[in-house]
């Protein structure tokens, strides 16, 4: 069977362009890879792709997200560490983002939260596969760490 390697991107339609762009270059850091002006902004996280996400405006009084319709529920970025991810949560508390709450995964954790149009985002840590649980469910056991608790130093 032949199958994706990997999510590629995804096109998010916003009510204001200049302001979700200025959302995702300040909240998590993105890059404007292009833009055609006034119509879409393509961004990313990694150098290496042309884009992650896509930005496409549909006017001012398009209507939100919808909890009981078919469609997104939230995508997510993932951190390559811990550490980065307790930075974010904690930039994000600084900057007033709306954060909806922190799932804890038992493999990952991950902060949900919203940008400016109530399009619900994750940024999750995930441990190394090595770390996994060997058997049950991968997802119900707790993960080791707190983002809202100092890291303990090793005695």
């Amino acid at each position: 069977m032949v199958k994706p390697r990997q999510l590629g991107h995804i096109v998010l339609r916003v009510r204001d362009l200049d302001r979700s762009k200025q959302f995702y270059t300040d909240v998590l850091g993105l890059e404007v890879t292009a833009q055609r002006e006034g119509q879409i902004v393509f961004m990313s996280a990694v150098s290496e792709a042309s884009h992650e996400l896509a930005l496409m405006p549909v006017g001012p009084d398009a209507p939100g997200p919808e909890p009981d319709r078919v469609g997104l529920y939230h995508f997510a970025w993932q951190m390559d560490s811990f550490d980065d991810l307790k930075k974010l949560y904690e930039q994000m508390k600084q900057k007033g983002v709306r954060i909806g709450g922190v799932g804890d995964h038992g493999i990952s954790l991950g902060v949900y939260f919203f940008d400016p149009d109530g399009n619900e985002i994750e940024a999750f840590y995930e441990m190394p596969k090595t770390e996994w649980p060997a058997e049950g469910d991968i997802f119900s056991g707790k993960f080791p760490q707190s983002l809202e608790e100092p890291a303990v130093s090793p005695a």
